[in-house]
């Protein structure tokens, strides 16, 4: 397998949408013998309207990223930017009043405010930003996601598959330039899992959002546009149009 290493210089332009320059992140004690190096040097850039997946074996670094890259983790050096925007060193006000206009989430844990029935959380994001939920939008991705039924139903009502899928349509329904999504099929059945896929790399597609997604699957890294590979903190490997046999291709000299 052919490596290619990450380079050192700044890779970030005007058609940018998410880029991290020379980023070092580091967990554990001061001296070396407990100090975990999570994020090593690492450069890379997503074009607007991009889908790109990230994988790697456990430990590689691959959800550290992604938490650098949408500000909800520091850095120990290098910069990350959202746009032309630097965010690093940003306060934590402005941090939030950014991912509140131009960031989407997706993540295992659902973040579903419990008190809340399903179409309230969806809406959630739009009501405290003081804007209303595109009503064609709105029909559609309930329709995609088969929760027309569920909209009145507090979460401890809904399964964890349902679950997972208010928590994508709430962050679909903001239009965000960029939304991470951490194993966004984790808790679906299959069909429904293809069907979140495909919403995703329509989305980038169609709308110009630029999706990262961290995944163990290689057949949800197949509906991505590229697949960044991670080993040991490092970018190692990157694939163009893959698909799951050339994913997993990619792993099978990283113990993946």
């Amino acid at each position: 397998m052919t490596v290619h290493r990450a380079p050192s210089t700044p890779t970030q332009t005007i058609s940018t949408a998410v880029a991290a320059q020379a980023v070092t992140k580091t967990f554990g004690g001061s001296d070396d013998a407990t100090r975990v190096t999570a994020l090593d040097n690492v450069t890379v850039a997503f074009r607007p309207g991009e889908f790109t997946a990230i994988m790697g074996p456990s430990g590689s670094g691959k959800s550290t990223l992604m938490h650098c890259l949408a500000g909800l983790d520091t850095v120990d050096s290098g910069r990350v930017a959202i746009g032309s925007t630097i965010i690093t060193g940003m306060s934590d006000r402005d941090l939030t009043l950014l991912r509140r206009r131009r960031i989407g989430f997706i993540f295992q844990s659902f973040n579903l405010v419990p008190t809340l029935n399903a179409r309230d959380n969806m809406l959630l994001p739009l009501d405290l930003a003081g804007t209303s939920a595109d009503d064609d939008l709105f029909a559609h991705i309930i329709d995609t996601l088969g929760l027309a039924d569920r909209l009145a139903h507090t979460p401890h009502e809904l399964s964890g598959g349902q679950q997972q899928r208010v928590a994508i349509a709430r962050a679909l329904l903001t239009r965000p330039a960029v939304i991470f999504a951490d194993e966004p099929t984790g808790a679906l059945d299959s069909t429904t899992g293809t069907e979140v896929l495909e919403l995703l790399s329509r989305s980038a597609r169609e709308m110009g959002q630029t999706i990262i997604m961290v995944t163990h699957d290689p057949h949800a890294a197949s509906y991505a546009d590229r697949v960044v590979v991670l080993k040991d903190g490092a970018i190692v490997d990157q694939l163009q149009n893959p698909t799951a046999q050339t994913v997993l291709s990619a792993l099978a000299g990283l113990g993946a």
